[in-house]
């Protein structure tokens, strides 16, 4: 694991393992593993990482291998000076653990960013995809600054230039509590130890650089509902009820993908991983 850095939370039945760089300019990428069975391939939020899934790990892991990636820079996958976070780039990450350890018959589930990362990499390797659940994509403007005005301003201020840097290196805990809360149905469904792990990673070195780069490349994102149209793996769709999202936002997906299956979580927010892990793992199970 990248700079011998530790998670203060176990995620039960998983082992951690490191996809080491092929050169300078891209780093090592962290993921766990764990269960049997055909890949499942877990890709998490903005400003999460893989222990984001701890409570479907152990709901899936009976009927599928599970790998729950740290994207690129997040998490405990390695630090790059210089690197980019814009969508490409992320993507080019997720299809690294693809390609390097050769899955096939793969089902891509990602939730926000990753629900967006699921689906273009199912565009770029239709041989290696055979099913995308995209969970509360983060494909429309606003995103999580409509969380709330605490949100709104921190993201802001992460993205302006000058105080940017500066920003971003301050990460209070009652502020990172409470913009996640706003993501969330079920309030008590964000767990104290998360959010400590959160800000344990956080502060890592370089890490407000990351957290700047991926909050200046939302709007690629959303430039790549583009791709959408291309992915040939069945396809479906899963919003909160109260996610950030608009009913108009998601009519707009299920237009541009009539074939896909639709399911809404009733009082389910952004973040449906930790309000409703029995409902995805339903999902994934189908």
């Amino acid at each position: 694991m990248p700079e011998a850095a530790q998670p203060t939370i176990d995620v039960p039945g998983t082992t951690s393992h490191t996809l080491a760089a092929r050169d300078r300019r891209e780093g090592a990428l962290r993921y766990l593993k764990a269960g049997s069975g055909a890949p499942l391939v877990l890709l998490h939020t903005v400003r999460t990482q893989a222990e984001h899934f701890r409570a479907l790990i152990p709901l899936v892991a009976d009927r599928f291998t599970v790998y729950a990636l740290d994207l690129p820079g997040m998490g405990y996958s390695e630090i790059v000076p210089g690197a980019s976070y814009d969508e490409p780039a992320m993507r080019a990450g997720v299809e690294r653990l693809l390609t390097e350890l050769d899955l096939e018959d793969a089902t891509l589930f990602g939730e926000s960013m990753g629900a967006v990362l699921a689906l273009t990499t199912a565009a770029d390797l239709p041989d290696r995809v055979r099913r995308v659940i995209a969970v509360n994509a983060y494909d429309f403007r606003g995103g999580i600054a409509r969380s709330g005005l605490l949100a709104r301003a921190v993201v802001t201020g992460v993205r302006a230039p000058g105080a940017g840097p500066l920003i971003a290196g301050v990460e209070p805990k009652a502020a990172l509590r409470k913009i996640l809360r706003g993501g969330l149905g079920d309030k008590t469904a964000l767990r104290e130890d998360y959010v400590a792990e959160l800000l344990q990673v956080g502060r890592r070195p370089g890490y407000p650089a990351v957290a700047r780069g991926v909050y200046r490349n939302l709007p690629s994102l959303i430039a790549a509902r583009s791709r959408y149209p291309e992915v040939k793996a069945p396809i479906h769709l899963v919003y909160g009820e109260r996610d950030w999202s608009r009913p108009a936002d998601r009519r707009a997906n299920q237009d541009l993908l009539t074939d896909a299956a639709f399911t809404q979580v009733p009082g389910a927010g952004h973040f449906i991983t930790l309000e409703r892990p029995d409902v995805l793992a339903g999902i994934v199970a189908e």
